[in-house]
């Protein structure tokens, strides 16, 4: 029984690792932008993106040494604010912060989006 589980759980794992894989290749246009501002620690820290966490979620991006997440909320959030609560309350509990951005703002004010991140960091 216990193998199975396991089992079951490496398999959850591995999907999501893939799913992940997918998403880097197929950002959106506020996610690759503010990429561009993220990416080669151009705010002293290192940033991954599309990171899977907690064995069920994939943030948009994350700078591990600070505990940071940075999720880009379009248009689609608007109808998951449940779901990203009880998503963001998970991940506050195992240590980490949560900043949410709206893509509209990404996408009109990068440099307000950045001075943003450097204040959670």
């Amino acid at each position: 029984m216990r193998d199975r589980k396991e089992d079951n759980l490496r398999r959850a794992q591995l999907r999501l690792e893939q799913f992940a894989w997918v998403n880097r290749r197929v950002m959106t246009a506020s996610e690759l932008r503010l990429w561009s501002a993220l990416s080669a620690r151009k705010l002293g820290v290192q940033f991954r993106r599309e990171v899977p966490l907690l064995g069920r979620y994939i943030v948009d991006f994350c700078a591990p040494s600070v505990r940071l997440v940075v999720e880009v909320d379009g248009a689609c959030h608007a109808a998951r604010r449940a779901a990203d609560a009880r998503r963001d309350a998970a991940l506050r509990a195992a240590g980490y912060r949560v900043l949410r951005l709206e893509a509209q703002l990404v996408m009109r004010s990068l440099r307000e989006v950045v001075a943003l991140v450097r204040a959670a960091l």
